[in-house]
């Protein structure tokens, strides 16, 4: 591939083609919060570092990056121009990863309204999807973790089973968004060589 943009190798082409062009392999990784700085987004850099490692392309959506117009009451019937490039990528893409914080027990409120904004049910219907959480709190976000799991299975989606909590996430982060030890790295790499084994099962060819 060539002419990659700065989402960690898909090219240039993501903002004009429609999502029924794209014939090469793609796991699309979710930013799950729009908070400026945010561990979450941190993690997701290391996530998508991962899977390029394994020689896999990904597609980071930053909730951070939503237009505007999203969030104006027209948009249920009307999605502005810019959240398509969101929508093309979801549909293109053959797994989902999605890294979560905690917010006061449960999912961000923008993660369930980035979810309740793409197309029903083909965005997750049959699609593979596979989850990590991370929080303050002594639970690394199993709540919010499971919660995804529950729309998910209601939006009849593969759920991959390996998930990865990290607790105390401000501690096993540096200032610079580095991990402070290799436990958490290597069981997010132990995560997304089991998910791209569990993509490429269910949708019968390889991601690399």
């Amino acid at each position: 591939m060539s002419a990659m943009n700065e989402h960690f190798g898909v090219t240039d082409l993501m903002d004009a083609a429609p999502a029924w062009a794209y014939t090469y392999p793609m796991i699309v990784i979710i930013s799950g919060t729009n908070r400026p700085g945010s561990n979450t987004r941190k993690v997701t850099t290391h996530v998508a570092a991962i899977y390029q490692k394994l020689g896999v392309a990904t597609q980071v959506l930053d909730l951070a990056e939503l237009p505007p117009e999203l969030f104006a009451p027209t948009a249920y019937a009307e999605k502005p121009a810019g959240f398509k490039k969101f929508t093309d990528a979801i549909l293109a893409s053959d797994g989902v990863v999605i890294v979560t914080p905690e917010y006061n027990g449960g999912i961000p409120g923008i993660l369930k309204y980035f979810i309740d904004m793409l197309p029903f049910p083909e965005s997750f219907e049959q699609r593979p999807v596979c989850f990590t959480g991370l929080a303050m709190g002594i639970w690394g976000a199993l709540r919010p973790v499971e919660q995804l799991q529950a729309i998910f299975g209601y939006r009849n989606a593969f759920i991959y089973p390996e998930r990865v909590f990290m607790p105390g996430i401000g501690k096993l982060l540096d200032a610079q968004g580095q991990f402070v030890t290799g436990d958490i790295p290597k069981r997010l790499e132990a995560q997304a060589t089991g998910f791209v084994s569990f993509v490429e099962k269910l949708r019968g060819k390889k991601l690399h």
